[in-house]
C-alpha cells in the first residue's frame, strides 16, 4: 500500500496513492460516518483547476484526489520521485470500493447521469456483486438545484442509510457537488465522472494496452469527438507545456487558490 502524501502539480495537490490506500481511505471513513471528498483526475479534471482559482481551491480542499490519469501519473513519478506503478483509475477504484462494500455490508448510492445509465449502472453491479447493498440509484437532474432541492437530496441519501456516495456528474461539476455536499454527509463522497457509463456498459472504455501507455484520451476523442474535442486538443499541450515550465523551475504554481464566492448547486 502507498500513500505517498500530496504533491503539487501545477497548483493541485495530487495524492501519491494506490489502489490500495485510496480503498483503505474510503472503507474507513465509511465505517467511521465521516465525511471525506475524493475524485480520480486526469489531465482535464487538474486543468480545471489551474484555469479557475475558485475550482483550485476547491480541488485542493479535497481529501484525497488520486491520479486517474497516466500523464498525472508520470508526473508524479518524474517530476515528484513518487514511485506509483499503476495509476488509480475511477472505473476500477469504484469496482474495488464496491467489492469491499459487499464484503463490509456498507450500503452505497449512486447519483448521477441519466435514468438509463443508472439503471443500467445499479444492474451491472449488483449482477457483479451479489452482495452489495444499493440503497439508491437517482439520476442528475442536469440543472442547478434550488437550496430546498440541495437540502432535501442530502436528507434522502442520509435517510437511505448510505455509507459511501458516487457521484457522477462529469467534470468540474461532480468535483463542485462534492464540495459544497461535504458538511451535509457523514459518509465518503467520491467523484467518479465516466465510471457511471463505462461500468454500466453503456460507453467502451479504451483496450488496456491504450490506457497503459497514456492514450485513453485519443480512444474517447474518437468515439465523442464533437464533445470532447476541446478538452483533449487543447488541454493536453496545455498541460505537457506547463509541467515543463514547473519542472524547469521556470514558472511557480501556488496552491492557495481562492475560495468560492458562492454555490453553484449542480445536480
Amino acid at each position: 500500500m502507498l500513500m505517498g502524501g500530496k504533491s503539487n502539480i501545477l497548483g493541485v495537490l495530487i495524492d501519491a496513492v494506490d489502489y490500495q490506500g485510496a480503498v483503505e481511505i474510503v472503507i474507513r471513513a465509511a465505517n467511521e460516518k465521516k465525511p471525506v471528498i475524493v475524485s480520480a483526475l486526469a489531465v482535464h479534471g487538474l486543468m480545471t483547476g489551474v484555469l479557475d482559482r475558485e475550482q483550485q481551491f476547491r480541488l485542493n480542499h479535497f481529501d484525497l484526489l488520486v491520479p486517474d490519469g497516466q500523464p498525472v501519473r508520470w508526473v508524479l513519478n518524474v517530476v515528484h520521485k513518487k514511485n506509483l506503478r499503476d495509476r488509480v483509475y475511477g472505473p476500477n477504484l469504484t469496482l474495488k470500493i464496491c467489492h469491499r462494500a459487499a464484503i463490509d455490508k456498507l450500503p452505497v448510492y449512486f447519483y448521477g447521469g441519466t435514468p438509463q445509465i443508472v439503471a443500467a449502472l445499479r444492474s451491472a453491479l449488483k449482477n457483479r456483486f451479489p452482495k452489495l447493498i444499493v440503497v439508491g440509484a437517482e439520476p442528475s437532474k442536469f440543472r442547478q438545484l434550488t437550496q430546498d432541492e440541495k437540502g432535501g437530496l442530502a436528507l434522502r441519501i442520509q435517510a437511505s442509510g448510505a455509507a459511501i456516495l458516487f457521484v457522477g456528474l462529469g467534470c468540474p461539476r461532480q468535483e463542485i457537488f462534492a464540495y459544497e455536499f461535504r458538511d451535509l454527509m457523514a459518509m465518503p463522497i467520491l467523484a467518479v465522472g465516466a465510471a457511471f457509463p463505462f461500468l454500466a456498459g453503456i460507453l467502451p472504455q479504451a483496450p488496456a494496452w491504450m490506457q497503459s501507455a497514456g492514450l485513453e484520451w485519443l480512444y474517447r476523442l474518437g468515439s465523442e469527438p464533437r464533445r470532447l474535442w476541446r478538452r483533449y486538443l487543447l488541454l493536453n499541450p496545455a498541460y505537457i507545456f506547463l509541467v515543463i515550465l514547473q519542472a524547469l523551475g521556470i514558472s511557480k504554481f501556488p496552491t492557495e487558490g481562492q475560495a468560492p464566492s458562492h454555490e453553484r448547486l449542480y445536480g
